[in-house]
């Protein structure tokens, strides 16, 4: 049995000031012809769908129309929230979906049945677990005491009452601990919300979300594929890919990827603003439409750099300087004997303190002819 895993779309984010909604559409597309190409048994969203738990109406019509495209392909599609959807919302009209084998987690309710699917080694058990936070479960069982993310986890999965003779999948979205994060996901205070990876042992293979970058967890059995589409320039070296899952007989199972090539990269550029201005420099890439992360090296700000960079990179979402002035970690301090000094002289003081460095000739007439005009000099 061959499984598509893909997870944490994050329909309708933004970022910075740029919304990806065009990019994600463009994603699914890809991801759609990938199926036609591969013609897996099912696919599997592993959680936030959504950016936000009450969805833009374009993030919601670009999934309903990805969800039936799927489903006129016969194919079965599995869907969980994620800390960012609602449950509620994604679990709307799932008695209908299921017929068109659509199947939405429905709200944790403390039982979790699987959905079975049929190949030529038997039967595949498909667990559906959305994300759960320990309340969650405290709320609905006294027998036992849930203090951490990893007794809800480890209580949902016992209450599945797996049959080990068969081969068991798991869709869920949590943080397992030791993931590596990126800036882009929510991050609980002091790890609250790791669970251990031991809590999956029972399962053949367990299609996690939640993470960004694509990594498994301790075992090629428990995987996070990562994000369709790079979410923050902490993603920026990351290749985006589709996990396929394939299940042989009990025992037996393996994954490979599928890259996924974005309409626009996520890129990080870094120099100084003549070099970065020069054709020869971006002639040959994909950096003019790509959304870029720029870093100057010069010394002095460069007037209105982002309008001016952006004559070139066209989608340029971030700039920053890295020099003498970024690097400095000096304390502006008040100084004793600032009576003692003259306006120039303490302007010099301040400028110094404050880039990193001594102002130039330039600076220096400039700041005296102007003081000279304020002070009457």
């Amino acid at each position: 049995m061959k499984l598509f895993h893909l997870s944490d779309l994050h329909l309708g984010k933004r970022i910075y000031e740029y919304s990806m909604l065009e990019d994600q559409a463009f994603i699914l597309l890809r991801i759609l012809r990938l199926i036609d190409e591969e013609k897996p048994d099912g696919v599997l969203i592993a959680g936030d769908v959504y950016d936000k738990a009450v969805p833009s109406a374009e993030a919601v019509i670009l999934f309903d129309r990805f969800l039936s495209d799927i489903a006129e392909r016969d194919l079965p599609v599995f869907v969980i929230s994620g800390n960012h959807d609602s449950p509620e919302r994604i679990a709307f009209g799932s008695r209908i979906m299921n017929k068109k084998r659509v199947y939405l987690s429905p709200v944790y309710s403390g039982e979790v049945e699987p959905v079975v699917l049929q190949d030529t080694f038997g039967e595949v058990n498909v667990y559906m677990l959305p994300f759960i936070k320990p309340a969650h479960v405290r709320r609905l069982c006294d027998e036992a005491e849930i203090a951490s993310y990893s007794d809800a986890v480890a209580y949902a999965v016992e209450k599945m009452k797996l049959d080990p003779a068969k081969r068991n999948v798991l869709v869920t979205h949590q943080f397992v601990t030791g993931a590596r994060r990126s800036e882009s996901e929510e991050v609980s205070v002091g790890g609250t919300d790791n669970v251990d990876a031991q809590m999956f042992a029972p399962f053949d293979y367990v299609a996690l979300g939640h993470i960004h970058s694509p990594q498994n967890c301790g075992s090629d059995r428990i995987r996070y594929c990562g994000t369709p589409l790079k979410y923050s320039f902490s993603e920026a070296k990351d290749q985006k890919s589709v996990t396929v899952v394939e299940l042989a007989e009990k025992g037996s199972v393996s994954y490979r990827t599928l890259d996924l090539i974005p309409r626009r990269d996520l890129v990080e550029l870094k120099g100084n603003y003549d070099d970065l201005m020069l054709k020869s420099y971006y002639e040959n890439t994909t950096w003019q439409e790509d959304y870029t992360h720029i870093t100057l090296t010069d010394e002095e700000d460069v007037p209105d750099a982002i309008g001016k960079l952006r004559t070139v990179y066209h989608h340029l979402m971030k700039l920053d300087y890295d020099n003498r002035r970024t690097r400095s970690d000096t304390v502006i301090s008040g100084d004793t004997e600032v009576e003692e000094k003259s306006p120039i002289e303490l302007f010099a003081d301040f400028y110094e303190q404050q880039n990193n460095q001594p102002m130039n000739e330039a600076q220096s007439a400039f700041m005296k002819e102007l003081i000279g005009k304020i002070w009457g000099d």
